[in-house]
């Protein structure tokens, strides 16, 4: 008989493995963290929690706060995608993001923006220097014509699914789901428009730094690319690590870099002030 055959022989089983650590798991406290970023105290992580291939989750992060994403293995791929944790309704919008800024291509300084003109986060860091703002995340239907069907609750889904079970935890559902930005993955437009894959975006240790511009809901998923045209479901694992900081100061770099990218900060604090001036959270 197996040692979970019983209710209660799976009740012990499952308590016996109290203290467990694996590689994929949030840490709990956030404070425990061994080995917190360079200068941050431990006291100060908001977040830390490693995902693998299929995992996915959901944070909400106050305004300031900073999430490094690690690639670990040099293969991974990361959906993301943000709301304002106040007001859902406002969510990341790449097609504003790209034509404010006339630049289809993420780097550092780059700045994550609404459907409302507003700055949810900026990209402070960049190590793996390729991103995907084109292509969204995979559907349940490639998903399964590549992989095979795994109706019986596996780990092989799509990033559409992924994310509407992370939304799904903060009562958002698939009316709120945006278009997601691919991490570490990136792809590149030709002259003829036609979209190449670039496999290569990134490497071991590679890692993009963001700052929340305002109280942001933060959801990813770790899935391969639409585009990843090799058979096995392969997304490696990343490393996610969020800290408190200060907010954007009025003179920093990033928010007088062009016209276009004041104007998105002067939207962000006009609401922020008039959400103080409400009686807001903050």
């Amino acid at each position: 008989m197996s040692e979970t055959a019983t209710t209660y022989a799976a009740r012990e089983h499952a308590r016996a493995q109290e203290g467990s650590v694996v590689e994929t798991q949030p840490t709990v406290p956030s404070t425990s963290i061994g080995d917190p970023p360079a200068g941050v105290e431990a006291r100060d992580v908001l977040w830390e929690e490693t995902l693998g291939a299929g995992g996915y989750a959901a944070r909400t992060l106050p305004v300031g706060s900073r999430l490094r994403l690690v690639d670990l293995e040099g293969d991974t791929c990361v959906a993301l995608v943000l709301h304002r944790a106040d007001r859902p309704i406002e969510r990341l919008c790449l097609p504003d993001t790209v034509k404010l800024q006339w630049q289809a291509y993420p780097g550092p300084g780059y700045l994550l923006l609404s459907d409302m003109g507003r700055v949810l986060a900026s990209l402070l860091e960049d190590t793996a220097g390729r991103h995907d703002t084109f292509c969204g995340t995979s559907l349940p239907a490639e998903i399964e014509s590549r992989h095979g069907s795994d109706a019986h609750g596996g780990a092989l889904r799509s990033g559409r699914e992924r994310l509407l079970l992370a939304l799904a935890k903060h009562g958002l559902a698939e009316r709120d789901l945006p278009t997601a930005i691919n991490l570490f993955k990136g792809v590149r437009i030709e002259a003829d428009g036609a979209i190449t894959f670039l496999p290569d975006s990134s490497r071991p240790g590679a890692h993009v730094l963001l700052r929340a511009e305002q109280d942001v809901l933060v959801s990813v998923a770790v899935v391969p690319h639409r585009l990843d045209p090799r058979p096995t479901y392969r997304a490696g694992k990343v490393r996610l690590t969020a800290w408190r900081g200060r907010p954007t100061a009025d003179d920093d770099p990033l928010r007088n870099a062009t016209p276009e990218a004041r104007r998105a900060f002067e939207n962000t604090a006009e609401e922020l002030a008039l959400g103080l001036r409400a009686g807001g959270a903050r």
